[in-house]
């Protein structure tokens, strides 16, 4: 039987690879709106993040997401990200 192999995304708090499951996707659609995505199929530009309050401060303090979808992230993802983390 063979083993799937999971995919790999990268922190953008801590720029650490690892593997997709582990990590809470934040993704912004077609028509510019973001979005927390926790089943991970919503269709636009995804961003993933660990689940680790440290690395969503990082992120937040150095405005990678930001960056990694070319427009400003309302404070509410930020809030949404850090229940879901504390609560997941």
């Amino acid at each position: 039987m063979q083993v799937k192999k999971q995919p790999m995304r990268k922190c953008t708090g801590c720029n650490e690879m690892k593997e997709k499951r582990e990590l809470v996707r934040i993704v912004r659609d077609p028509e510019g709106n973001i979005s927390v995505d926790l089943t991970g199929k919503k269709s636009g530009r995804g961003a993933y993040i660990c689940k680790d309050k440290k690395c969503l401060m990082k992120a937040q303090k150095a405005k990678r997401l930001e960056r990694a979808f070319e427009c400003q992230v309302p404070e509410e993802i930020y809030l949404r990200l850090e229940r879901e983390i504390t609560d997941g």
